[in-house]
């Protein structure tokens, strides 16, 4: 089992933040190039038991994804259900640090896949978790504080 733990506060209000990050289409808004996202399918605003299913195309390779949403009192889990990773949970929280401030603190346990191809992949897309954060941090941000 792998972890990573990713942080960062937002000059906006927390209900401002968790409805932004509850938006399907904030995945590929918040994704960093060269990484291309597609949703296939998924609600509009995502909820507790909905399924989000997107192809995650890394340069010419396309990875698809079925997650499933589990809402939390304090944000919500993506849950892998088809993808990449034997294990892949992604939980959102937030909290409000003031009435104007809010931590976005994202926290990733994952299994890498038993197939050697997959493992590749998911080892090097794990390798670049670091940047892929930093990036969604830096333009939730943008995007955010108007």
């Amino acid at each position: 089992m792998i972890r990573y733990t990713h942080r960062f506060n937002v000059n906006a209000p927390l209900a401002v933040v968790a409805n932004f990050h509850r938006q399907a289409a904030s995945m590929g808004a918040i994704t960093p190039p060269p990484i291309i996202v597609r949703i296939h399918h998924a609600p509009t605003v995502l909820a507790d038991g909905d399924e989000m299913a997107f192809t995650m195309w890394l340069g010419p390779l396309p990875i698809r994804w079925l997650a499933r949403i589990e809402t939390l009192p304090d944000g919500f889990i993506d849950r892998q259900r088809q993808g990449p990773f034997a294990l892949w949970v992604h939980r959102h929280t937030f909290e409000a640090v003031n009435g104007m401030t809010t931590a976005v603190i994202d926290e990733v346990t994952a299994e890498l896949s038993t197939h050697w191809f997959w493992k590749v992949v998911g080892g090097g897309m794990w390798f670049g978790l670091p940047l892929l954060f930093a990036f969604r941090g830096w333009k939730t941000k943008r995007l955010l504080e108007r």
